[in-house]
């Protein structure tokens, strides 16, 4: 490898998953940047003060130490204001750009991967945000919409052009969606024609993944996202696969203890009820593939409060 860890080893942005106790978890385990779930420009600006779910999506937790917003959005104007709002809370250390997005809502609105479709506007959106703000701005994309407009390149040398940071690119297309495999010697040639800092994405689920798709991509940064769900010690293992080092064992004890951990962040964060109900689907992530989960994912999915949730977590021990 180019360096022992990568320039950029950070938690990718996912809806209702990349909250502060998510995020805190994996630079406890050797992140050292990580994204917001994405946030709509539209949205925020049209929020009453203190809408609380614009107030937990802005949330950011004291060991954060680079942490960015994910904005999306179809109207540079709307863009700018929200990146204005954002940097005026003193909280984030860079503002992304989603355009890459596959989720049909988003998609149907002209934004997230849609944007892949008009360049022009684009184009735009990166020129109102970068001129509204004084962090640095980045950007998140896929390697095209389909087959037939494979134009990540083209957003990155627009980008580049505006004086961006870099350009994370997810290594499928739109149309994909997340199905079949993460193309890295596409990124690769995205990576070859810019000048812009190029960040691989996509299928990250063990270290050995990370430190194959680094050669393969030829990229010097990487952004893990699914494989991290319920699974930050990804970050442990991904550096000491990157390394050449042994990886220390995740035992039994620390899964439970980080879930349990996670589960009490929640509800500290969001309270019992809206806590204890988003917590459901990262421990399904945690204890995912040990033996009688299938069983305990069932009475988890009915928990109501924290105390049956740690119940439950503490069972896997006996």
């Amino acid at each position: 490898m180019k360096t022992e860890q990568p320039n950029v080893f950070g938690l990718a942005p996912m809806a209702g998953m990349t909250d502060w106790p998510m995020r805190v978890l994996c630079y406890r385990m050797g992140a050292n940047y990580a994204c917001s779930e994405m946030v709509s420009a539209m949205g925020l600006m049209c929020a009453k003060p203190g809408n609380m779910v614009y107030r937990h999506l802005l949330e950011v937790h004291p060991e954060e130490t680079n942490t960015a917003c994910q904005l999306f959005g179809r109207d540079p104007s709307v863009m700018a204001e929200a990146t204005q709002r954002v940097t005026a809370l003193g909280r984030f250390q860079s503002i992304d750009i989603n355009m890459g997005c596959p989720a049909r809502k988003v998609v149907h609105s002209g934004e997230g991967s849609a944007l892949l479709l008009k360049p022009d506007l684009a184009y735009k959106i990166m020129e109102a945000v970068k001129n509204s703000t004084h962090l640095p701005v980045t950007v998140k994309t896929r390697l095209g919409y389909d087959e037939d407009s494979m134009n990540a390149v083209e957003l990155g040398k627009a980008a580049q052009s505006l004086g961006l940071k870099w350009l994370c690119v997810h290594g499928r297309t739109r149309q994909q969606q997340y199905s079949g495999k993460a193309d890295y010697a596409a990124i690769a040639r995205i990576r070859e024609q810019l000048t812009i800092p190029v960040i691989a994405n996509g299928d990250v689920f063990t270290g050995s993944d990370a430190a194959r798709i680094l050669r393969e991509s030829g990229c010097d940064s990487l952004m893990i996202g699914r494989g991290a769900m319920g699974n930050p010690w990804l970050f442990r293992e991904s550096l000491a696969a990157i390394r050449g080092t042994e990886a220390q064992p995740v035992t039994l004890q620390e899964r439970v203890d980080t879930a349990l951990s996670h589960a009490r962040w929640m509800v500290d964060f969001k309270g019992e009820r809206l806590g204890v109900m988003e917590m459901r689907k990262h421990i399904g992530h945690y204890i995912g593939g040990l033996r009688g989960a299938t069983a305990l994912r069932r009475e988890l999915n009915m928990a109501k409060s924290l105390d049956e949730l740690n119940n439950l977590l503490l069972r896997l021990l006996d």
